[in-house]
């Protein structure tokens, strides 16, 4: 495990971390998939897509030209859902489904960090609707996610307003250093994917959690710490154990509705399936 070790000297810093595979076993938007369909938001045949979705993301995920292509294709199956319904739906189903699968060395870096004085911060390609219950649930200070126009109706016109991937996700911790007076070069970054490299450049100490291929060479290549997470707990087993209270999470981007990876993930999905037909 990395030593945190405060420095009272220091300016304001912070952790950053990507969600889903680095801080919790599976996609967090796919993982709702079936309370969607309860919820009438998805048909029987979304819900076999997304499973096998979650399939393909957990052997290895999606690379940037696919993850750019799914833009086009989640705005038609996200269009004309009710954004209240959405939270409500994961409001209910949260510890459920969220809880068993949060790595407990996440956890224990979270809680380190924030032992060190630094804040937390998610920033995710998911929408908030997901992301933010789920960094209240972790203690995270702040969250960055996708978002998506709402119409005057109160549902997603399909339209995307700010996409957190890639370069802007980069972006997104500059803006926040500025306004939050971070020292990026005291910062630390974490994620999974080889797509979050902008993320992790920006900051002095970056770090690859359960890497894929390409993230893995590129951290071998630079010297970047290489974390393995494997173990999955319930987050409320931990609670009594904390040294740092949970703080509640605060928006830092707007959200975007669930919509956005999980319609990602089945388009990447069915186009995968249809390639090796």
């Amino acid at each position: 495990m990395l030593m945190l070790v405060e420095n009272h000297s220091l300016p304001r810093t912070a952790a950053f971390f990507d969600l889903d595979k680095t801080v919790i076993a599976k996609s967090s938007t796919l993982t709702f998939s079936k309370s969607f369909y309860q919820g009438g938001l998805i048909g029987r045949r979304d819900v076999l897509r997304t499973a096998y979705a979650q399939f393909v993301f957990l052997a290895g995920g999606a690379d940037h030209d696919q993850m750019e292509r799914m833009r086009s294709y989640l705005s038609a199956l996200c269009r004309g859902w009710n954004v209240q319904q959405v939270k409500e739906i994961v409001a209910e189903t949260l510890h459920d489904l969220i809880d068993p699968i949060i790595y407990d060395e996440a956890a224990s870096l979270i809680e380190d960090h924030h032992c060190a004085g630094r804040d937390v911060v998610i920033v995710s390609t998911s929408g908030a609707e997901v992301v933010e219950p789920i960094g209240e649930l972790l203690g995270a200070d702040r969250v960055v996610a996708t978002r998506m126009v709402v119409g005057g109706d109160g549902c997603f016109t399909g339209e995307i307003d700010y996409y957190a991937y890639g370069p802007t996700k980069a972006e997104a911790i500059r803006d926040l250093a500025e306004s939050e007076g971070y020292d990026l070069a005291h910062c630390y970054a974490y994620s999974d994917s080889a797509t979050d490299l902008p993320m992790l450049e920006s900051v002095g100490h970056p770090c690859a959690v359960n890497p894929d291929r390409a993230l893995r060479r590129e951290a071998l290549a630079r010297r970047w710490p290489i974390l393995d997470f494997h173990r999955p707990v319930r987050l409320k087993q931990r609670l009594p154990s904390l040294s740092v209270p949970p703080r509640p999470a605060l928006m830092a981007v707007a959200a975007v509705g669930a919509a956005a990876a999980t319609a990602g993930l089945v388009w990447y999905a069915s186009r995968r399936r249809a390639a090796t037909a």
